[in-house]
């Protein structure tokens, strides 16, 4: 938050007539993590703030698209974008007009404000088709979602735990290389373990041949300046005494950055380490994408949206977390 305050920017609270969102932009207004903006009707944004007990005086900036003088610029643009993929002028001008994901992205992507949070309405899966018709991924990277476990002193990296359903060998390789990257950007060393029910081999498994192309491909690289390893249980990657079993394993102590064979799996482990383990799960945080955007879980709570805006403008000042 140190960080976010130095330099605050202009977040973008997508849903901006929820009383849940209005809330969290008055928070991290409060907090001095930057200036809020609502996206929503005038209107229906005063009735819900009042709902909320939000101070007259809290100056939270509202935008209509409906009223906006931005909104044809917004408009061509998508159409722009969408044009060879079935998209009519009138098609980009109806969205922009009505999807609120898709105009809070366009202002972001117009440089009116510096990042976005959204989500609490509608499910991740479909919060990031809305953004995707406005933002690209970064160049030469892949969207996918890193969750940050906290849990007894330890600190770990979840990987991927909201885009890619069934990642083939490159798509896990490119995993590795940017959870290694987002580790280091939050100032942790990366050990990375490419998880498996399989540990090198035992029991052999259908699916563990795309981990050890994974490795393979990883091998071949001559980039690479971090510790990874794999197929491996999560029992080899984060006890040092199991590690031992594998004197030839390249990881000098346990994991910290958790590379997951599946979607299924890291939604799995990571609600179980909430929900039974006790672990405090941020995340997760949308990274690879072209601009500082986050989805919050449908139906976060205020702090959790709050969490997520300080995200996105940590994002906005450096790039992307440092």
């Amino acid at each position: 938050q140190n960080a976010v305050r130095r330099a605050p920017k202009r977040i973008v609270f997508a849903e901006g007539e929820e009383q849940a969102v209005i809330r969290a932009a008055y928070a991290f207004q409060e907090l001095d993590l930057g200036r809020a903006i609502l996206i929503g009707r005038d209107e229906e944004v005063a009735r819900s703030m009042a709902l909320a007990g939000i101070p007259e005086g809290a100056n939270l900036e509202v935008i209509n698209a409906r009223t906006s003088q931005r909104t044809a610029i917004y408009a061509e643009h998508l159409y722009q974008r969408q044009q060879r993929f079935g998209y009519l002028h009138r098609d980009a001008q109806r969205l922009v007009n009505q999807d609120r994901n898709v105009f809070g992205a366009c202002i972001v992507a117009l440089g009116d404000a510096d990042g976005m949070v959204t989500g609490v309405t509608r499910n991740y899966s479909t919060a990031l088709e809305d953004v995707r018709k406005v933002v690209d991924a970064t160049h030469g990277e892949r969207i996918m979602g890193v969750s940050v476990v906290l849990s007894k002193g330890r600190t770990l990296f979840v990987s991927d735990t909201a885009v890619t359903e069934f990642p083939d060998a490159a798509q896990l390789a490119q995993i590795v290389v940017q959870s290694a990257a987002l580790a280091r950007q939050f100032g942790v060393e990366p050990r990375l373990a490419l998880l498996s029910h399989s540990n090198f081999g035992n029991p052999t498994m259908e699916r563990s041949e795309k981990i050890r192309g994974a490795v393979s491909i990883l091998d071949h690289r001559e980039d690479i300046d971090f510790e990874y390893e794999g197929e491996m249980n999560a029992d080899v990657a984060l006890n040092p005494e199991a590690l031992k079993l594998y004197p030839f394993s390249r990881l000098s102590e346990p994991a910290n950055v958790l590379v997951m064979p599946a979607l299924h799996s890291a939604s799995i482990a990571t609600s179980l380490l909430t929900s039974v383990g006790g672990a405090t799960v941020i995340g997760p945080m949308l990274t690879g994408i072209a601009y500082p955007i986050q989805i919050a879980p449908l139906g976060a709570a205020v702090s959790d949206i709050v969490t997520f805006a300080a995200l996105a403008a940590f994002q906005a000042g450096a790039g992307k977390p440092d």
